[in-house]
């Protein structure tokens, strides 16, 4: 009953008039409570229902359709498939060479002195969250003496799970920027953040800059979609740190989103898991701050720590100055209050325990090197192997890609072939988790998709 008293229904009044239901049920309550005694809040509720409205028809479950299954279909059929070989190389985290997510070991031990601090207040944390954990990840993201930090014009709310920052941002951007309704989303792949925008009632247009047909990112695919886009847009930009863009093009990409007054959302998901260094992966920041950008962007800290049921991060803030910062924090915050009230500290101060001790980030910077160079070896190993069993084509693309998730290059057939011949699943894309890849399957997987492709190939003829 509580649920119902919550929604905007109207009743007929005896005169013609609208009236709200909430105002006309707590006034009914009030009287059936007078005529029938302390009733239970849920029994005198029906009554009110019942009496004021007998035709009010209230939404019951068998009329709600079943929500589409994020876990999707392709990890599902894996899940149902019964043969002893099958693999699944499309996991999000990182995964070590035993099969088993990827965990810092600096992280391990900073989670053992928590629990172990008798000091510690486990009062609930503001709206906004810990001020040291997102005071530490934006000295994370631009550096402790960035002119955006030195200005005082950076500023973040802390956010819960790996969407949280986006559905904070388009809450925000939705109520007050209501002449960008149009969301443009340019990645390597399809992304969550379309089904938070078109939620919202954005109008969502998601664009690729992988070439199918040349096996790379490119840089101009990304440029033509900006050229494209309309006047005042949102325009979310992940993995850019991919696409290798010329200093021309990076200045020719700034002059057409500033002439275009776009609004630039940055999708930061794993900073130091591209190339091992975590400057050097959101190096991209610092152009669209010397050239005077406003813009949000999505910080996530669960991948690059290993931490993934804690689902911690930041939805950053860079505006023109000081005053602005605060005004459009002070209006996250409020819309913080109504989507999670008080974000949940274990992972933050895990964080901001290792970011704010010299001696531990060093020791998590090197972690994240050796995931790095793992992946690197291992997709040298991809190639190298497959240039042994003959694998018609040039594998060349898979080391040139940088991170844990990159392509194979395989057409729909290939994969379709890997899929129902050998077991392996990955998506249609054929966009895999090279960490997935490890000493006790890489011969089975090289093998597959040689088979796969020689099977194609001669189909073909």
């Amino acid at each position: 009953m509580a649920a119902a008293m919550t929604l905007s229904w109207n009743l007929q009044g005896h005169r013609g008039q609208q009236r709200d239901v909430r105002v006309e049920l707590v006034r009914a309550l009030s009287v059936v409570c007078l005529l029938f005694g302390s009733s239970s809040p849920s029994f005198c509720g029906l009554i009110v229902v019942v009496f004021l409205a007998p035709d009010l028809q209230l939404p019951h479950p068998a009329y709600v359709p079943m929500a589409q299954k994020l876990e999707g279909s392709l990890l599902k059929t894996y899940k149902q498939d019964d043969d002893p070989n099958k693999m699944f190389l499309a996991y999000k985290v990182c995964m070590t060479s035993e099969g088993r997510p990827w965990v810092s070991s600096v992280v391990r031990k900073t989670r053992l002195q928590i629990a172990q601090d008798p000091s510690l207040n486990y009062e609930y944390t503001p709206v906004m969250g810990m001020k040291s954990f997102i005071q530490a990840s934006l000295n994370l993201l631009f550096g402790k003496n960035s002119q955006v930090i030195v200005e005082n014009r950076a500023g973040g709310v802390q956010t819960v799970g790996d969407s949280g920052a986006f559905q904070l941002g388009a809450q925000f951007l939705k109520t007050w920027c209501q002449n960008s309704q149009i969301v443009y989303i340019v990645s390597s792949q399809k992304e969550p953040h379309g089904l938070i925008f078109q939620d919202m009632g954005f109008t969502v247009y998601e664009h690729t800059f992988w070439d199918s047909a040349h096996l790379c990112l490119d840089p101009n695919m990304l440029l033509d979609v900006v050229e494209h886009a309309p006047h005042g847009c949102v325009f979310v930009i992940g993995s850019i740190g991919n696409c290798r863009l010329t200093s021309s093009q990076w200045t020719q990409l700034m002059t057409l989103m500033k002439s275009k007054e776009i609004f630039p959302f940055f999708d930061i998901p794993y900073q130091g898991l591209s190339t091992g260094d975590l400057e050097e992966d959101a190096i991209f920041l610092h152009y669209f701050v010397s050239q005077g950008f406003e813009f949000f962007c999505s910080q996530s800290l669960s991948k690059n720590f290993g931490i993934y049921d804690e689902g911690v991060g930041t939805l950053v803030v860079v505006a023109l100055n000081n005053q602005l910062l605060l005004r459009v924090l002070s209006q996250l915050t409020n819309f913080a209050r109504a989507l999670w009230l008080n974000p949940p500290t274990t992972g933050a101060r895990i964080i901001t325990s290792v970011l704010c001790n010299p001696a531990m980030q060093g020791e998590w910077r090197q972690s994240l090197e050796g995931v790095v160079e793992n992946i690197m070896m291992t997709k040298e190993k991809v190639k190298e192997k497959l240039r042994l069993l003959g694998t018609p084509g040039s594998w060349d693309h898979i080391t040139e890609q940088k991170g844990s998730h990159s392509y194979l290059g395989l057409n729909s057939q290939q994969v379709e072939y890997l899929i129902s011949k050998k077991h392996i699943y990955i998506p249609k894309n054929g966009r895999i988790n090279f960490t997935c890849i490890n000493s006790y399957n890489i011969d089975y997987i090289t093998a597959s998709i040689n088979e796969a492709v020689c099977f194609t190939k001669d189909s073909e003829k």
